[in-house]
């Protein structure tokens, strides 16, 4: 453990607003806990920011003492991201503000706001962003990513929708990047993760959304599977891009309009969402449901912020996780039958196979518009291994490889780099595709000696 000096801590509290954390201090352990139970960092320093200052004090400390750096915004990514070992960690979770204006549609959220935190404000106004599907996710890490969700087939991907962004870069200046300012900067912060800096401020465009939308669930027998997954993927092809269903394999949670016997056999889940009106969807959603025999079904009015937060109780911080993920451009018949084949062995109760929807709106702008550059996915799969005893490590970690490798051969190569757990460094590029040049050469130009490195990291283009 990377100790300082009595001195030295003094020197950075007495330059910080927040709050700074060593290792045995009170609420230590408590910062340095993250969504995946996997990960079990120790951090010389936690700074615990309370403004721009702080992270400006706090980065320029790091900085210049050698100090690895991880930056902290929901803490909510895969890989940890949000810590480091023995070095700095800036910790952005106490600045959760959020502020609308209702007549410009727009939305200024600070770098440690939650979907939550998000969607309550905006909300209020009946206004909405393209965010994710677990309420408990940072802002910033969706967002810097590329980021989608229920809304992105209707209103593209929460990166297309960044107007501006405040942001502290490695030599600790703070810089407004947007389309006229910094325009290389704002086009890198737009997919490629948290490579370029500590993002303060980030500035959305808002949409009317709500306060009610149409979401639910569709509930069929895994017997009937690969039948309904073929009826879906021919469906998607005239699917209006106001309508959203993914696909999910798992075990049966308890829910209630399913029938106790139901609870706990495997199961395909239909998730639906659009943001129109009831009547405008309804026929599309029946049509849905008689794919085949329902074991259940409850779908209809509900508020926008109950959906975004309805599968937050599967995805509780404190159980172990394991990713691998690939991109779909078409779900053949044989890779609906390894996807089946592996649905049919889930190693614990709480894993699932998820086939997120995209398409529409999100696969509008060129591949080269952000750094985001999976405009051809039309299915992002992502193989969510979730346990909680550390005896089963070895056990679902190895079904996970062995359905990803199972499933290469019918992807697209493109991986989204927010489902990369920390062992994928090589996949990279394969996140970024023919812009990830670029992204090197802006990553050289603002942290050539890749301060930010606690991440799905880029590394400078060699001079």
């Amino acid at each position: 453990m990377n100790t300082l000096a009595n001195g030295q801590f003094k020197d950075l509290q007495e330059r910080v607003r927040g709050e700074v954390l060593q290792a045995g201090a009170a609420g230590y352990d408590e910062a340095r806990a993250v969504w995946n139970a996997m990960i079990d960092r120790r951090p010389a320093l936690i700074v615990r920011c309370a403004g721009t200052a702080d992270v400006r004090a706090a980065l320029g400390y790091a900085r210049d003492h050698q100090l690895p750096l991880a930056v902290r915004g929901g803490g909510h990514n895969i890989a940890g991201s949000a810590l480091c070992d023995d070095g700095l960690v800036i910790d952005l979770s106490g600045m959760k503000s959020v502020q609308v204006d209702s007549r410009q549609r727009r939305a200024w959220v600070e770098g440690g706001a939650t979907l939550r935190d998000f969607d309550h404000e905006a909300q209020s106004w009946g206004l909405a962003t393209p965010l994710g599907i677990n309420s408990t996710t940072g802002v910033a890490g969706l967002a810097l990513g590329g980021g989608f969700g229920w809304l992105s087939r209707t209103l593209g991907l929460a990166a297309d929708n960044l107007l501006s962004a405040d942001i502290v870069t490695a030599d600790a200046q703070r810089l407004h990047v947007s389309a006229a300012d910094q325009p290389d900067l704002f086009w890198a912060i737009r997919g490629g993760g948290g490579n370029f800096g500590v993002i303060t401020r980030f500035e959305f465009q808002l949409h009317p959304v709500g306060p009610e939308i149409t979401a639910g669930l569709l509930v069929f027998p895994s017997s009937q599977a690969k039948s309904v997954l073929m009826q879906y993927r021919d469906a998607v092809q005239s699917m209006p891009a106001d309508l959203t269903v993914w696909a999910v394999l798992r075990k049966a949670p308890p829910l209630p309009f399913l029938a106790p016997e139901v609870h706990g056999q495997d199961v395909l889940i239909l998730p639906v969402f659009s943001p129109s009106p009831g009547a405008a969807t309804d026929a599309a959603i029946e049509r849905i449901g008689q794919f085949g025999q329902l074991l259940g079904m409850h779908v209809g009015p509900t508020p926008y912020t109950a959906w975004q937060q309805a599968f937050d109780p599967l995805l509780t911080p404190g159980a172990r996780n394991y990713w691998k993920s690939h991109n779909f451009s078409q779900l053949g018949d044989q890779a609906i039958d390894v996807v089946l084949d592996y649905a049919s062995r889930l190693p614990t109760t709480q894993c699932e196979i998820f086939l997120g929807l995209l398409g529409a709106q999100a696969s509008v702008p060129a591949p080269d518009a952000t750094a985001y550059p999976h405009r051809d996915a039309l299915y992002v799969m992502n193989v969510h291994t979730r346990w909680d005893d550390p005896a089963d490590d070895e056990r679902c970690i190895a079904w996970a490889r062995d359905f990803f490798r199972a499933a290469a051969p019918y992807a697209s190569g493109g991986v989204y780099v927010n489902f990369m757990p920390q062992d994928e460094a090589e996949r990279t590029p394969d996140a970024y595709g023919a812009n990830y040049q670029r992204l090197a050469q802006i990553k050289r130009k603002f942290d050539p000696d890749n301060l930010f490195r606690t991440n799905q990291n880029i590394r400078p283009e060699a001079a």
